[in-house]
């Protein structure tokens, strides 16, 4: 048995990060369908395996929305849903009939967790994770982000809500509605950096020798002693304290090398993989 065992989900969401949250429920036991409009879901056509990977164990039905018998098909599994999954603006979705006033006059069982690019007023206006990056400081141009963290971590909160939805309605209140907003999930990402916390130069923006990366003779590692025992461990085992005297520690050897020492000497550091 499974926690979501008997739990129907109903997505709508394209791309990420709805796909990845719906990947999500499925593990913990929910039969999910996606629909897709005829064309497809994009991510199919540009990331094919990682598509396949989060429709893994998926009923994926094809409709056109716009069409009298598309809207009809919907409709019954609609009617059959515990939670609907949407990605799609709130004014798009109301031309559909599918806000939410409207689905809980007709379906008061289901739950709908909405993701929209930003929260009320600015629910309607477009964006993507690499705007939401760019407004609160997480990019460092030209490079491009190392991870689509926006959506990511979006997908995680829908997860919650979803969760929380399902939870709510067990306890006898019925179905209800939340709105996960992407801008919002890039910025409880984001929190450490809004706290200087991992600022350049900062506690663990490179200002703490012991919490730092280093060259190696073949190429980088990743030193986390941040603990005192750690430090205090790895500023014997080098008799080095400064930055300067664990970077002419740590040319010594390879980046595998310092590894297997570390494991050896139970101190966090691992080879930076590339």
């Amino acid at each position: 048995m499974k926690p979501l065992d008997g739990i129907r989900v109903l997505n709508l969401a394209l791309n990420l990060p709805g796909p990845a949250a719906a990947r999500r429920l499925h593990e913990l036991g929910a039969e999910v369908t996606k629909v897709e409009p005829p064309s497809g879901d994009p991510m199919e056509r540009y990331h094919g395996s990682w598509y396949r990977d989060m429709a893994a164990g998926h009923a994926v039905a094809r409709i056109d929305l716009k069409a009298a018998d598309g809207r009809a098909c919907l409709q019954e599994l609609l009617a059959r849903a515990d939670l609907l999954i949407t990605a799609t603006r709130p004014a798009a979705l109301a031309r559909l009939s599918l806000d939410w006033p409207s689905l809980r006059e007709r379906y008061p069982q289901l739950c709908q967790v909405a993701i929209v690019g930003y929260p009320a007023p600015r629910e309607n206006e477009a964006g993507h994770d690499l705007t939401y990056q760019a407004s609160l400081g997480l990019l460092a141009p030209p490079q491009m982000p190392r991870t689509l963290l926006a959506d990511m971590a979006g997908a995680e909160q829908t997860l919650s809500a979803a969760l929380t939805l399902l939870l709510a309605r067990e306890r006898g209140k019925g179905g209800s509605y939340v709105e996960v907003a992407l801008s919002d999930a890039a910025a409880s990402m984001a929190e450490p950096l809004r706290y200087r916390t991992t600022s350049p130069g900062a506690l663990l923006g490179g200002g703490l020798p012991e919490y730092n990366v280093y060259r190696t003779s073949d190429g980088w590692v990743a030193v986390a002693a941040l603990e005192p025992h750690f430090k205090e461990r790895l500023e014997g085992e080098l008799t080095a304290g400064s930055r300067d005297e664990y970077q002419a520690a740590f040319l010594g050897k390879s980046s595998a090398e310092w590894e297997a020492w570390a494991q050896e000497k139970d101190i966090p550091i691992v080879a930076v993989a590339t």
